[in-house]
């Protein structure tokens, strides 16, 4: 098969969906042998240039095509107008995966695409209304004409069949995989104190409110305790000026996986997620992990993380409590070793055998 996959989200600094895609590139080209794995995006010349260097080192074929300045309205606008296929700019293809920037039509071939939560449609007051459109537009489009959709977990699988009506049967759980940086041995960072660490877009979504009204109740028992926050900004985030937290805003993956190692205890308070690659990512550096009791972090918590009612400041604090007990190493070996299901190789095995049973299932139809 070839198969064409749009890398235009790795035109930003990765987050969770950059780092989705490059882990799915990573392990369809490991497990794909047979295949052709194209990387495509249609984009102007910087994000051309962040993309080649995302792709550095991935063995998949690149197809990286010129945009004009302002290509985000260029690319919206072949995907609202519906004309002119994908394979113009592509070449043929068996499977073209397409993702949250732009769904262009396509002449033939499987037709799928990743959806990594609903969350704008389960809580639409929490995202600014031109993220709420952008992604309403493109649920709704994929609904309507993918063979296939994936997503990330068996609760977001849930959610596309509940709010998009999309049948069961043609949706593909397809787990991260975690980039092989996080791991228990390396460097460790020091922040000049003990620290507990969170790693978020500072929304409303991931919660940091909860976890800094839990941090003077922590501080009671641990006054050295400090609060480092990774993320970058987002809408409606809280505000950390506050003594004991410590921004770090944006952090390089190298970076990240040392303040794993060096955290005292990794914790993650989010409302609502399609996975959480951050929990499983801490316990694949050894580190304690407190996560959200929300069931769509079940998944990637396990029964390793201790967990937490998001809206109530004094269980997290019980919970932080309880994993700084030395004497409590449910996270450690036990945390490695479920962060250890989570591999590229395995979410490319899910996708092959997803993108050939809608092939089959194609065929079936036009014969």
């Amino acid at each position: 098969m070839r198969i064409v996959v749009d890398v235009t989200p790795l035109t930003l600094r990765r987050t969770g969906i950059g780092n989705y895609i490059l882990g799915m590139l990573r392990g369809l080209a490991e497990a794909g042998e047979g295949h052709e794995i194209v990387a495509f995006a249609a984009v102007a010349p910087p994000g051309k240039r962040r993309i080649e260097q995302a792709l550095d080192g991935v063995p998949v074929k690149r197809r990286l095509v010129f945009f004009p300045p302002k290509s985000h309205w260029w690319r919206t606008a072949w995907s609202k107008l519906g004309h002119g296929p994908v394979e113009w700019l592509a070449g043929p293809l068996d499977v073209f995966h397409f993702s949250d920037w732009m769904y262009p039509p396509q002449r033939g071939g499987i037709r799928a695409t990743t959806i990594h939560d609903l969350f704008p449609l389960r809580f639409p007051d929490w995202v600014h209304p031109q993220t709420y459109r952008m992604h309403a537009r493109k649920y709704a489009h994929a609904a309507q004409t993918c063979d296939l959709i994936v997503v990330n977990s068996e609760f977001t699988a849930g959610e596309v069949v509940e709010l998009l009506s999309f049948p069961r049967e043609r949706i593909c759980v397809a787990y991260p995989g975690i980039d092989p940086i996080f791991r228990p041995d390396g460097p460790k960072r020091d922040l000049g104190a003990p620290y507990l660490l969170t790693v978020a877009t500072l929304d409303r979504r991931k919660n940091l409110d909860t976890l800094l009204e839990a941090m003077p109740l922590i501080q009671q028992t641990h006054p050295d305790l400090r609060l480092a926050v990774v993320g970058a900004p987002g809408w409606q985030g809280p505000n950390l000026d506050a003594e004991s937290v410590v921004p770090l805003g944006y952090v390089s993956d190298e970076e990240l996986a040392a303040l794993y190692r060096g955290a005292e205890v990794f914790v993650y308070p989010s409302r609502f997620e399609g996975f959480g690659m951050p929990v499983v990512e801490a316990m694949a550096c050894g580190t304690p992990v407190v996560a959200s009791a929300h069931p769509s972090l079940d998944e990637a918590s396990g029964d390793v993380a201790l967990r937490a009612d998001p809206e109530r400041a004094g269980a997290f604090a019980d919970a932080i409590a309880k994993a700084l007990d030395p004497e409590d190493d449910r996270s450690l070996e036990r945390g490695i070793q479920h962060a250890g299901r989570f591999t590229a190789q395995a979410q490319a095995k899910k996708l092959l055998e997803a993108y050939g049973a809608a092939t089959q299932t194609d065929a079936s139809r036009a014969s």
